[in-house]
């Protein structure tokens, strides 16, 4: 299925105006649980070209041994090690099917609308103007927490329109993020981490390229704002590997997709390995209509206590999957008195 965006969404990796998902429906017995299996064609390691062959081929495995695909000691883990946004959409459609088909993944408050999930208002890079209009908007819905994607124009221009939010907020009031998708090279870094600090952002999402580990790990000692990792997790690594790359680095934060990283499973093993090394983390959507988006709010409402998460993909399509998920004030719901689309497309 195909979703246009409802506005140029710009990072400093380019301009994306369209996003193709798959959906995978697990049957038995005449209930369906639904996955969203959803790629970026440039940053994820899937080959997109084949993947609807390989979606074919999993299905035909899965039919051999259904409970595997839930097995972290199972084939299935250095099978889809290059798939990780297949792993996710299987994990997701088995879990609904066990649950009944009723796109319950985990059995949480945020499923049963007892809980929501307080998530940042994401501003998308485009004009100076428009940027501001957007921030505009996220006030005016509620958000305490706004996240700009920077590195794509001139930074003093970038600068400009943080340190006038910045005014109008005290880091009390509203907490800035920023992510630069790895735009900053050396020479210009430290420069720019310095001017953010005097603006009192909450943090940076990977200020540099990945697989520079050592400047990463100097610039996460030394930087006076914090630095989240977010592309440095992208390659499949295996626990110990993970461990080790924290261990080194030793970030502040982590950013979690489980449509990049392989699913639940692996973004289990991230918390787990970040949570032993006291490094605090969030989970964002990866682009994923509000079936991806509603798994992945089940999942992370099963910790007690969250940091802003990154979970309004909902609102970027012209058109999507109706669903009981909401933005209120800020925060994601789950509506109990919403209901479902009937069908996926």
């Amino acid at each position: 299925m195909v979703f246009d965006f409802a506005f140029e969404a710009g990072t400093s990796r380019g301009v994306l105006k369209q996003k193709t998902s798959w959906f995978i429906g697990l049957e038995h017995e005449g209930i369906c649980g639904w996955g969203e299996c959803s790629p970026i064609a440039g940053l994820s390691p899937e080959p997109i070209a084949v993947i609807e062959a390989k979606i074919h081929t999993v299905l035909e495995e899965w039919l051999k041994c259904p409970e595997a695909i839930l097995d972290s000691n199972s084939s299935w883990v250095e099978e889809l090690m290059l798939w990780p946004s297949l792993r996710f959409a299987m994990e997701t459609a088995f879990l609904d099917l066990k649950n009944g088909g009723k796109k319950q993944i985990f059995d949480t408050d945020f499923y049963n609308g007892k809980r929501s999930i307080p998530i940042n208002g994401l501003v998308w890079m485009n004009t100076i103007e428009h940027m501001q209009a957007q921030i505009e908007d996220k006030l005016k819905q509620g958000f305490q927490c706004i996240k700009l994607k920077i590195g794509h124009y001139d930074f003093e221009q970038e600068f400009i329109l943080l340190k006038q939010l910045r005014q109008r907020f005290t880091k009390e009031q509203l907490t800035i993020r920023v992510d630069a998708n790895g735009a900053y090279s050396e020479e210009q870094v430290y420069r720019i981490l310095d001017s953010l600090a005097t603006l009192d952002v909450h943090s940076i999402e990977q200020p540099i390229k990945a697989g520079q580990i050592n400047l990463l790990a100097k610039l996460c000692k030394e930087s006076p704002v914090a630095i989240a990792l977010d592309e440095e997790l992208i390659k499949p690594l295996s626990n110990l590997e993970k461990n080790e790359l924290l261990a080194f680095v030793k970030p502040q934060y982590l950013v979690l997709k489980p449509s990049l990283h392989g699913g639940f499973m692996a973004c289990t093993a991230w918390i787990e390995a970040a949570t032993a090394q006291k490094i605090d983390w969030w989970m964002t959507s990866y682009l994923e209509s509000s079936i991806g988006l509603n798994a992945i709010a089940q999942f992370v409402s099963q910790y007690p206590s969250l940091a802003y998460q990154g979970l309004g993909t909902g609102q970027l399509y012209t058109r999507t999957i109706a669903s009981p998920l909401e933005v209120i004030n800020g925060k994601l719901c789950y509506s109990i008195h919403k209901t479902w689309s009937p069908s996926i497309v």
